[in-house]
């Protein structure tokens, strides 16, 4: 019966790409067999109830062969008809040409870029050994599943694989399983002409499990699978020799990896796999086995339901927590322990972020988070609470290493797994090897935090490398991202805030490593809105507006006092997240703006963005260039970051 699930899975994905004629039919047609096995005798699941939270997570790192994917989840009995799989790649349908996490029940994350489901992979297995850790009592295991993903060898190649894949090791996920498709084929040819290195003894390296097996085989793929559950302290790696294209006339042939087979060639591979050339066609005999099939997974839901039904009795407290969890709930009155900051005191907002970040995580127990080995600088280290390192989940603080990308990779599976809020900390110039993951937590909407510091050229002596310019804007102008860069250390305290209640997408707090004084006129229900008039003009009509994000709005404050020596009337505007702000109603921007009134913008970055606000006849201060090394206070002067500076330069604009 596997063989003909198989087929019949080859049989779905060759349609669907050559009815859409598009996609990629290689991978799902060279993968069958493993899909088959994996989705009809392996996995933990259960169609009707697809958010089921102790359900296996299967990840298609591979996201190109999504074809398999939309395949076995309709024959499973997901919510994705037949139907939908004759809309593959058409606009507005359920099958879009890589999985989307939100589109359809059964896809657990958004992947197409490669290796970012292996890293997502790591974060959800690492998530259910945090809340088995944390939720699990003798007898009463209600978190207990496996992971699973499939990758080929572009994951293998990308650099995230790596990173993700080494912490999985030391970390000991023994419940991660990832099939390596290798098919031995890239989109230029054979893997040969740039990739010769030897996975299984990298794997190895990184404290994996390797098992080798032919993945047609299915006697070889389920004693795989059985091994790799037999061994709770290591990941495993299951390296399947597949045929890429197979049954096909383009076995092994470069062009069967994104181009559809033709008409002739799909009838040929359907009368090699004993089908009809009916277009979707399912047989009788699969359907009813998976009728079956979707027996047995009710029975294993019905029995977790039932060991979860005595547990929520015998542990009301746990359940309660439970349930807060897993809907995203904030404990109550999180403000009443919000430090508050006297006006007249100064620090780092990387400072008193972590103060904060602790104040709240004492009162947060599924905050989790860490850093990519800067937790010293960053200030992320939640003290008081245990390290999650190997065979020890039940700690709030993540040592990633100088993994970036991994680091942001693994934060995405831990949010997309549900039970946890997530955060993750490097300098801001180091989000650049982060960016995928950002865009894609954003495309997802999931509420990850990242902590990034050291925001400007006043990170100083460190010299241009680690002076960001151009960061902060790239961030800005991702769709559904939030970047807050607070003024002070009290408009931190309220960036933490917004950012837990916050559930539609990603923020990120930009902090600084210098001192900023605790200002005056700083407003928490103004911050909401993105920005806020911090200090009002002496009258009603002021002669100028400045606008500031971060450290730049006591440099605005200042700037203010020495014009109203030449009696200008100057409004300061705290812009602390301009994305925030720009979605605010028009009669709200409006009267921040004012009418007719000259603007100034004052930021340590690149100006593009701040002319939304200023208009094309206002003035940006800002960093059109790299910075240099040297003392903090000598740049400032040496770039234009002074009161005297600032008030010549916009005496000059306007002709004071």
């Amino acid at each position: 019966m596997i063989h003909l699930v198989a087929n019949t899975i080859r049989g779905l994905a060759a349609d669907m790409v050559e009815n859409a004629k598009s996609g990629h039919p290689g991978m799902p047609l060279g993968t069958a067999d493993i899909a088959a096995v994996l989705y009809g005798e392996i996995l933990n699941h259960h169609p009707t109830v697809p958010d089921w939270p102790n359900r296996d997570r299967f990840v298609l790192s591979a996201g190109h062969g999504s074809a398999l994917l939309y395949s076995v989840l309709h024959l499973s009995g997901y919510d994705l008809s037949l139907e939908d799989l004759k809309q593959f790649r058409k606009l507005g349908s359920k099958t879009p040409g890589h999985p989307e996490f939100w589109h359809v029940p059964g896809v657990e994350t958004t992947t197409g870029p490669l290796g970012q489901g292996i890293a997502n992979a790591v974060g959800m297995a690492l998530a259910e050994r945090i809340l088995a850790e944390r939720f699990n009592q003798p007898g009463f295991e209600v978190m207990n599943h496996y992971t699973y993903a499939i990758a080929g060898d572009g994951c293998m190649m990308e650099g995230i694989s790596s990173e993700a894949s080494s912490l999985a090791g030391d970390l000991g996920l023994g419940k991660l399983i990832v099939i390596y498709d290798d098919n031995s084929i890239s989109i230029e040819g054979s893997t040969e002409i740039a990739f010769n290195e030897n996975v299984a003894e990298r794997y190895l390296a990184y404290g994996w499990q390797v098992l080798k097996i032919d993945g047609h085989q299915p006697d070889e793929i389920r004693a795989a699978f059985e091994a790799a559950k037999a061994d709770r302290e290591r990941p495993t790696l299951i390296i399947a020799k597949t045929v890429i294209g197979k049954g096909s006339p383009r076995e092994n042939d470069p062009e069967a990896h994104g181009t559809p087979l033709g008409k002739d060639n799909v009838y040929t591979l359907k009368r090699t796999l004993g089908l009809p050339e009916q277009d979707f066609y399912v047989p009788e005999e699969v359907n009813c086995y998976f009728t079956e099939q979707r027996m047995l997974w009710q029975r294993n839901y019905t029995a977790w339901e039932e060991k979860f039904a005595a547990w929520s009795e015998r542990f009301p407290e746990l359940r309660r927590e439970w349930d807060r969890v897993m809907r995203r709930e904030l404990p109550d009155d999180l403000e009443s322990i919000l430090p508050h900051y006297e006006v007249g005191t100064a620090f780092a907002t990387r400072d008193c972020g972590g103060k904060i970040l602790n104040a709240l995580a004492a009162k947060i127990p599924e905050l989790i988070g860490g850093s990519a080995d800067l937790a010293p600088s960053t200030k992320t280290y939640i003290q008081g609470a245990s390290d999650i390192k190997k065979g020890e989940y039940y700690g709030k603080n993540l040592h990633f290493g100088v993994r970036e990308h991994g680091m942001a990779g693994i934060l995405n599976g831990l949010s997309l797994h549900g039970g946890l809020r997530v955060y993750g900390s490097t300098f801001l110039v180091f989000v650049d090897y982060m960016r995928h993951s950002l865009r894609l937590a954003s495309l997802m909407r999931e509420p990850v935090i990242y902590v990034l510091t050291h925001d400007s050229f006043y990170v100083g002596e460190d010299g241009p490398t680690h002076q960001p310019v151009e960061q902060l804007q790239s961030l800005r102008i991702i769709p559904g991202f939030e970047a807050i860069r607070p003024a002070d250390a009290n408009e931190t305290a309220w960036a933490w805030l917004h950012a837990l209640k916050r559930t539609s997408g990603p923020t990120a707090l930009i902090l600084t490593r210098q001192k900023l004084p605790t200002l005056a006129g700083t407003s928490g229900d103004g911050f909401q809105h993105g920005a806020y008039i911090l200090r009002e003009a002496t009258h009603n009509q002021p002669d100028l507006i400045i606008l500031a994000s971060g450290s730049e709005v006591s440099l605005a404050v200042a700037v203010a006092d020495t014009l109203s020596q030449t009696d200008k009337a100057v409004r300061v505007v705290s812009v602390p997240c301009l994305e925030l702000f720009l979605a605010q109603e028009a009669s709200y921007i409006q009267a921040i703006l004012g009418e007719d009134v000259p603007r100034v913008a004052l930021e340590a970055g690149v100006s593009s963005g701040w002319y939304q606000l200023t208009g094309i006849n206002g003035l940006v201060i800002g960093m059109d260039h790299f910075g240099k090394s040297g003392p903090a206070e000598q740049l400032a002067e040496e770039f234009g970051f002074t009161p005297e500076k600032v008030t010549q330069q916009i005496k000059t604009f306007f002709n004071w």
